[in-house]
């Protein structure tokens, strides 16, 4: 059986990841309420790197959780050193802290990169307590950033049940004014549309260094597809993968630069639209004239 072009890990592949969002909140600045995380200048939404790699890490974790080699370093409620303290207790190793023995540290780290999907593919600093050394991943995102400006909305919301159950005793005075609460308020933060890309890119070298096989790479591309149904919430709206468009090279090295082959994925807001709120507001080109030869654009997701 023949690997795919763009599952085979001695190939460098850059590629383009376009999403959307739909009254929806893609990923929350706790350093302003949560509101939708934008650009201040440009008015752009932004989704950080992190955040996406947690969904594909929620998603490898479901789908393939159970296995020995696909288990996910970065969990809530794991602690890291517990998680390093596995190798050492499955290696039959004694953690002395900076004391540790180099050759203790490597053995680690490669048992480390066996068991763990999202170190082997995104990399880890594991030198915190347990040493476990650290690892440069092969698979690195961008942030996502917005087509167009959004307009972040901030939402008043009430409720009907309260959260004491003195505010629920309603009283009322002999004048006729009244005590306790009947609803509470809330907020909700949104936005009405936007349309975000993110770029990415493998680098084989490291993935040699890290043990990533095809499989890995073709589980990330179908986490990219998969991970955003996963992650249904009201507060994120209606999510979707809208494009995925890899440049898979020849060379390890790569045959032409990441950015020459980013720009021949274009996206425009059409001319007769003035406030985007759908997909199809929307035109997507993608230029194949006079290709690099030693490259191959896969269209994995289109639409």
């Amino acid at each position: 059986m023949t690997t795919p072009l763009i599952n085979d890990p001695t190939r460098r592949h850059d590629f383009v990841l376009l999403f959307d969002v739909t009254d929806g909140n893609p990923n929350g600045d706790p350093d302003a309420g949560n509101l939708p995380r934008v650009d201040p200048e440009t008015m752009q939404g932004l989704v950080t790197d992190v955040a996406i790699k947690r969904k594909v890490r929620d998603w490898v974790d479901r789908a393939r959780g159970g296995e020995a080699t696909h288990k996910i370093y970065v969990q809530n409620g794991v602690a890291l050193n517990a998680q390093h303290q596995r190798a050492y207790t499955d290696l039959g190793l004694k953690s002395t802290g900076a004391k540790q023995q180099r050759e203790d540290i490597s053995r680690a780290r490669d048992w480390m990169c066996q068991n763990f999907y999202d170190i082997r593919m995104f990399g880890a600093v594991m030198t915190t307590g347990v040493n476990c050394g650290q690892v440069r991943g092969p698979l690195q995102l961008t942030f996502a950033r917005s087509i167009d400006p959004i307009v972040p909305l901030d939402l008043s919301i009430t409720r009907i049940a309260v959260t004491k159950v003195e505010d629920a005793q309603v009283v009322v005075a002999e004048d006729g004014s009244t005590s306790g609460k009947q609803t509470e308020m809330g907020r909700k933060a949104l936005v009405p549309y936007g349309l975000y890309r993110a770029y990415g890119f493998f680098n084989p070298h490291f993935a040699r260094q890290t043990g990533v096989v095809s499989d890995d790479l073709d589980l990330f591309w179908t986490a990219l597809q998969m991970m955003w149904d996963l992650d249904r919430s009201s507060s994120r709206g209606l999510m979707s993968c809208r494009g995925l468009y890899i440049f898979s090279h020849e060379s390890s090295v790569g045959n032409a630069p990441a950015h020459k082959l980013f720009e021949r994925i274009s996206v425009s807001r059409r001319t007769e639209v003035v406030a985007p709120r759908s997909f199809q507001d929307y035109a997507i080109s993608v230029d194949e004239h006079d290709m690099p030869a030693q490259v191959t654009l896969t269209r994995l997701v289109e639409g």
